[in-house]
């Protein structure tokens, strides 16, 4: 049995822990602690670790799925889980214009450290202020279609909504392997 790992990242407050929650087929292990930055104005507990899940995904893969903290000051804990994963998905919240800043550094962090496929998954697109999918990818930066990564909408609550995310990634990487392939 083939064993991908998947990275959930993204500001603090886009669903990482909440996405691994939904998905998940085994309790999930995660080391959420009382938030007591400015972290507690979203939340009351946060990731201070990462968060780990596991779902099988067809009779010949299972994905593990680590999610990382949100905030940089634990950007070690990104370092050393991004250099081995598969693929990563980046979270961001369309409602918070904000953050589209910090989430672009998160996935510039990300590139530099392991050039593997990403999809942008877009949460909270049903609160006010959700800016449109367009407006978002030209604030990640992402401005030509040819090298824009997937960007899906994603509902973490909602477990078929991440499994098509989930979806929407693992044939991203199997396109980016079969490219990869051919070119070499």
């Amino acid at each position: 049995m083939e064993i991908m790992r998947l990275v959930v990242t993204g500001p603090v407050g886009s669903g990482k822990s909440t996405l691994i929650r939904s998905i998940s087929e085994i309790d999930v292990v995660d080391t959420d602690r009382t938030a007591t930055d400015s972290t507690a104005e979203l939340k009351n507990k946060t990731t201070v670790a990462f968060d780990f899940g596991r779902l099988t995904f067809g009779s010949d893969m299972v994905l593990h799925i680590y999610g990382t903290p949100g905030q940089e000051r634990f950007d070690f804990i990104w370092d050393m889980l991004i250099r081995k994963a598969h693929a990563y998905i980046l979270l961001v919240s369309a409602n918070r214009p904000n953050e589209f800043r910090y989430a672009r550094r998160v996935a510039t962090h990300m590139n530099q450290l392991a050039q593997i496929p990403m999809i942008v998954g877009l949460t909270h697109t049903d609160c006010p202020g959700a800016w449109s999918l367009e407006n978002i990818a030209i604030a990640l930066g992402y401005v030509d279609d040819a090298t824009r990564p997937p960007i899906v909408f994603l509902n973490p609550n909602h477990a078929s909504s991440v499994a098509q995310a989930l979806i929407t990634l693992v044939q991203h990487y199997m396109e980016f392997s079969v490219n990869d392939k051919v070119s070499a």
